[in-house]
């Protein structure tokens, strides 16, 4: 089983004594760090999420890209946090809509948060308007990530327990790879992703691809207020609607940098995923 490696960036909230986990998994094309929850070692399974990291990581390297979520985005924190519920405006960098925090607290203090393996690898500094450079790389993801966390990772290892998410060039990056292979997933988020208006149409085309091979896929678009991508996001969701593509469309309070993703995107990856992908839920 993976977890042999040394712990990195791990942060624990007061009162924690058993942090996530992080460990590298090397591939040819850069490490991916792999997040499992506090006592994964005692033979549990959990749902996977694949997050993508944005283009500030994508310049660092293939060795230090992948670190984007676990470390520089503060997801091993927000793993701690949405452990000990209840959350507040201060564990979300003062970035929180007061009534979705006291519901999604509500929910947390009825079906606590299970837990996630979240792998985290590194995504190059692709052209993101390029289809064929993002079918490459999620040749990379469906053919060689996936399939290895399933054979080393401790996942449940199946599509429906299966998610990809990602943040800017990330979510696009993610909600390509996601709705062109939902054979592979369960459940496709894009969190600020870089998309363009003039794209609504194509991206309706996708998603009613992708539901005709899986009618239960999980959608999810999330932006916020100063989000230069909001008004793309808001297009492309407003055209699902008009097809009839259900998803979800979130826009929270903040701005497309990394106090965001250290609050609101950590979280929302977290909640998102675990109660989209978790069987009893």
């Amino acid at each position: 089983m993976l977890l042999g490696g040394v712990a990195l960036g791990c942060v624990a909230s007061a009162g924690s004594s058993d942090p996530p986990r992080v460990t590298p998994m090397r591939f040819a094309q850069g490490t991916a760090f792999i997040v499992t929850p506090p006592g994964a070692d005692g033979g549990g399974r959990y749902p996977l999420v694949v997050a993508l990291h944005g283009r500030g990581e994508a310049r660092k390297g293939p060795e230090r890209g992948g670190r984007g979520w676990p470390e520089d985005y503060a997801l091993t924190h927000l793993v701690d946090r949405i452990s000990a519920p209840p959350l507040t405006a201060d564990d979300l960098g003062g970035f929180s809509d007061p009534s979705r925090l006291r519901q999604q607290n509500e929910a947390l203090a009825a079906r606590p948060f299970g837990g996630l393996v979240v792998a985290c690898p590194y995504v190059p500094d692709l052209e993101m308007y390029d289809d064929a450079a993002l079918d490459a790389y999620g040749d990379f993801v469906t053919g060689e990530l996936v399939p290895r966390l399933y054979r080393e990772a401790p996942v449940l290892g199946t599509p429906e327990t299966t998610g990809i998410d990602g943040v800017s060039l990330g979510g696009r990056v993610a909600l390509h790879v996601g709705l062109r292979a939902p054979r592979v997933f369960g459940a496709v988020g894009g969190i600020q992703p870089a998309l363009r208006a003039e794209e609504a149409a194509t991206w309706v085309a996708r998603a009613l691809a992708a539901r005709r091979q899986r009618p239960g896929l999980h959608l999810r678009l999330l932006t916020s207020t100063e989000d230069y991508f909001r008004p793309a996001v808001l297009a492309v969701s407003a055209a699902l609607t008009a097809a009839a593509v259900s998803h979800e469309a979130v826009v929270l309070p903040g701005p497309h940098d990394y106090s965001f993703n250290r609050g609101p995107g950590a979280f929302e990856l977290l909640w998102f995923h675990d109660s989209a992908l978790r069987p009893s839920r």
